[in-house]
């Protein structure tokens, strides 16, 4: 008959054996220190055990031994643990460690080029939007590209580096404690590098008269200065909008979504249709940087650092005091 039991099991260690129960005077079954017992929780001094080889419950009494192997010999083991049909689970030793560490080169060294590849794409591809840009489709080209490209570099490096390439999002992203602060520069010199080969591969690939036209790509939609007040202020809340997705959909444990990088891609996309004609919507230094070096383009180049960065000061301070999660919340846990 199959026995089924709700608790836990009790198994000793003493090697198996055949049981040799003896009667004793009060007519209770006697079990040597040599049996092998699994047995329920019980009251103390007695024990309902399975004897292998009679495969019947009895209730029997405890040997003097008994107390010594409850202390020392004895463990819990869940249901999956114990011996069934011969088969065994080894337990762990206790000498052995965990995973071993990520190597230093994964740690540091990796994060940082997947930061310089990923930007030099999107950069790419952004630039490439702007300068062939066809007749007639106006912002919805570049925020096509800008944002379909950048959700799928995040979707596919993300898990290296954490998809940033940004430096506004990098910097928001370690005021949140989602980033080593001995790894902010790096990241920012890795941006920035992978923006000027994105901006230069751009520039070889174009024609001389298009890439002109369009000044490489850079962002010359402030002309005069009385836009630098409007423009300034489009880019701060656009960016708050970008870096708001990107740390409560890929930070905040209690926000994160498997679908960030596409939310964030959506993001970038609609910031552009919404204020393109205002700013150029950039939201990204690294994005500013590289067309403006390889164009030599530098008019206004301040607002589209100084928009992005205090955006990510905003956010941080949004995230930590009033919408992050316990672990990121500074206050009111």
């Amino acid at each position: 008959m199959a026995h089924h039991y709700s608790s836990r099991i009790w198994e000793s260690s003493l090697p198996s054996s055949r049981p040799s129960g003896k009667k004793s005077s009060g007519g209770s079954l006697s079990v040597s220190p040599g049996d092998k017992l699994r047995s329920l929780r019980r009251p103390r001094g007695t024990v309902i055990g399975l004897l292998p080889a009679a495969g019947v419950e009895r209730r029997v009494r405890l040997p003097r031994e008994a107390p010594a192997l409850q202390k020392e010999d004895v463990r819990a083991a869940p249901m999956c643990d114990v011996e069934l049909g011969g088969m065994k689970k080894e337990p762990v030793s206790e000498g052995q460690s965990g995973p071993a560490e990520p190597h230093w080169f994964e740690r540091n060294v990796q994060p940082c080029l997947a930061e310089a590849v990923g930007s030099a794409l999107f950069v790419f591809i952004g630039c490439l939007s702007v300068i062939e840009n066809a007749d007639g489709t106006g912002r919805l080209q570049p925020a096509l590209a800008h944002g379909l490209s950048l959700g799928l570099i995040i979707a596919i490096l993300g898990n290296i580096s954490g998809g940033h390439f940004n430096p506004a999002v990098s910097l928001a992203a370690m005021l949140i404690g989602g980033l080593n602060f001995m790894m902010l520069f790096p990241y920012w010199i890795s941006q920035l590098c992978g923006g000027l080969i994105g901006a230069a591969l751009a520039k070889v690939v174009s024609t001389e008269d298009r890439f002109l036209n369009a000044s490489g790509a850079a962002f010359g939609t402030i002309s005069a200065d009385e836009q630098v007040g409007g423009a300034l202020l489009a880019e701060t809340i656009m960016t708050l909008f970008l870096i708001l997705a990107v740390c409560m959909g890929a930070i905040n444990e209690k926000t994160k979504s498997p679908l960030a990088p596409f939310c964030i891609g959506f993001t970038v996309g609609a910031d552009i249709l919404a204020g393109g004609a205002i700013s150029g919507a950039c939201m990204n230094p690294a994005r500013a940087f590289g067309p403006a070096v390889m164009a030599n383009y530098w008019d206004y180049h301040w607002v589209y650092w100084v928009g992005p960065l205090m955006a990510s000061l905003i956010a941080a301070v949004l995230i930590r005091f009033f919408i992050g999660d316990r672990k990121i919340r500074l206050f009111l846990k």
